[in-house]
């Protein structure tokens, strides 16, 4: 009996077996309900907890979409003529100085018969210097006027009625014998300019995946300098900076605004202003597939719904809200600071003037080594460009300004030691090159793109209108009062700006969060928790969220 048991519990064994075997081939087998109850955790005790999703990091960057697609770059390249246009402008009037003034005492004495003053020439010559910030100020403080109304690419489109008003009377202001019309002109394309300081960085901001959005961000800084390099190159006697050419040097501006009304058509309106501004989440939807190159955009469309319902939560910001609200008291100081300290930090010293300070250190051909700092300033603009979504915001500009502190210190040094040691002028030539290098590692590109990182859909406009407004502001305080204050402090004229660097080098290490790699909600989030107790943070959310993030 003891043999014959084993024999008769392997058939009942295995029909008890049997019905968990798949009758019907290509479909997995329901559970039945012994199988149910086999799979069940054995004693009366709480079901196991289900797995926890995988937590994003909030550093970590958004895989999907983060490829360079033909649409991408159309649209990027489409709005960053608009930034050649702003470096072309700013630089153009260097070069032509002597024959522009030379029209100006011409038309004077045409009109009155008598030659013009030196004091008059003086101030006609500033003001068509200085005439284009205070256009590019109104410009800069207009930009929440359109982008919201007309969206991100009409607004760019519809600006360049400003560039060919401006083109047609700088362009035929010799020939109307009218230094007026000179004069309207660079303050009709100062606020194209301004404009265009606003437009171009948001919309590129919000077309660009977020991993590609501080190296495409970078885009618009590499328009402004190539913008400089090409008017100094056009302002060259051989070219177009002679005394027959010049009104087509400044009335070039005609061929990059047509080439963006060409182009602009072509590139799509921004998807976050689609969805947030106009609730077209069908069309947003369909440009983004377009711009990521994929069919799947449901995490950069939930992440901007996560916007638009944050948004909605928030009453309208006006500019001055930003400035009474605690959530944007932080950000909107911080990008002030950031405009600031590209402006102040002397760059635009060197630029305007930087013919006479290369004569001054004893070069025998100062226009070529202008441009030499031209291709300098480019070159390391394209350097950034790929090291900004590798080092981050945060640390390229602590880089930059610590550099710039340093250039501007043997610059300083070799200006005043310059009669007693004539060699000193290769040093200078070295420091002001270095200058303008590490310039364009961060003051240079970082505070343009930062503004659109730090502030979520609804406060975006004005928070760039504030900015704007700031950096156009001091820019004009420079150049102003540069001339002056060299003429007063001679040789340590930069060490002023030394001192200002380093003031915003503390501000940047102890104020300025790291934005690599974080979506518009998270970083506006950090602000958002910014105000909360300390005590209540965890060690992750001082991470994400502290100054002293690692970067």
């Amino acid at each position: 009996m003891g043999a014959a048991a084993p024999r008769r519990r392997a058939p009942l064994l295995a029909r008890s077996l049997k019905p968990l075997q798949c009758p019907r081939r290509g479909r997995a087998p329901p559970l039945c309900s012994a199988a149910r109850r086999s799979a069940a955790p054995p004693g009366p005790g709480p079901p196991p907890p289900p797995a926890p999703p995988p937590r994003r990091h909030p550093g970590a960057a958004m895989e999907t979409g983060s490829k360079m697609t033909a649409r991408l770059m159309l649209a990027v390249g489409g709005a960053v003529l608009g930034s050649l246009q702003f470096g072309y402008n700013t630089g153009v009037i260097n070069a032509p100085q002597k024959v522009i003034e030379d029209f100006y005492n011409r038309t004077w004495l045409y009109r009155y018969e008598e030659p013009i003053s030196p004091a008059t020439l003086t101030t006609l010559w500033s003001l068509s210097v200085a005439i284009f910030s205070v256009g590019g100020m109104i410009g800069s403080f207009s930009v929440g006027l359109f982008v919201n109304r007309f969206g991100r690419r009409n607004s760019m489109l519809m600006s360049n009625i400003l560039a060919f008003v401006s083109a047609v009377l700088m362009g035929f202001s010799k020939m109307a014998f009218s230094f007026e019309m000179l004069i309207l002109g660079r303050f009709i394309i100062g606020l194209y300019s301004g404009l265009t300081t606003g437009f171009v960085p948001m919309y590129v901001g919000e077309v660009s995946p977020t991993a590609l959005r501080g190296a495409l961000g970078t885009f618009h800084q590499l328009g402004i300098v190539l913008g400089i390099l090409i008017a100094q190159v056009f302002g060259l006697d051989l070219i177009m900076g002679n005394d027959s050419l010049w009104p087509l040097l400044l009335g070039f501006i005609f061929v990059p605004a047509l080439l963006q009304c060409i182009i602009l058509p072509f590139a799509p309106e921004s998807p976050r202003f689609l969805l947030i501004n106009r609730n077209e989440e069908n069309k947003a939807k369909s440009v983004l597939k377009k711009l990521r190159g994929t069919t799947d955009v449901s995490s950069d469309l939930q992440e901007m719904k996560e916007e638009s319902r944050q948004m909605m939560r928030e009453k309208k910001v006006t500019i001055m809200e930003l400035f009474r609200s605690p959530m944007y008291r932080q950000p909107i100081l911080i990008a002030i600071v950031l405009q600031l300290s590209q402006q102040l930090s002397g760059i635009n010293a060197v630029f305007y003037y930087s013919t006479s300070i290369f004569e001054k250190s004893g070069v025998e051909q100062p226009v070529y080594a202008t441009i030499g700092s031209g291709v300098v300033n480019t070159a390391f603009t394209v350097v950034s460009l790929f090291v900004v979504e590798r080092a981050g915001r945060r640390t390229l500009h602590l880089i930059g300004l610590a550099g710039m502190a340093g250039c501007a210190v043997l610059m300083t040094i070799a200006l005043t030691l310059l009669d007693q040691m004539p060699w000193m002028s290769y040093l200078s030539i070295v420091a002001i090159f270095g200058f303008v290098a590490f310039f364009e590692i961060g003051p240079g590109p970082i505070p343009w793109f930062i503004v659109a990182e730090l502030f979520s859909q609804g406060p975006r406009p004005a928070a760039f209108a504030v900015a704007g407004l700031s950096n156009w502001t001091s820019n004009f305080i420079v150049g102003m009062g540069f001339q002056y204050i060299a003429q007063l402090c001679g040789s340590y004229v930069f060490i002023i700006f030394t001192v200002l660097l380093v003031l915003f080098f503390i501000f940047t290490y102890f104020k300025v969060p790291e934005t690599k790699g974080r979506t518009f909600d998270e970083i506006a989030s950090g602000f958002r928790q910014g105000g909360a107790s300390q005590s209540d943070k965890t060690p992750d959310e001082f991470h994400s969220l502290g100054a002293d993030s690692q970067v």
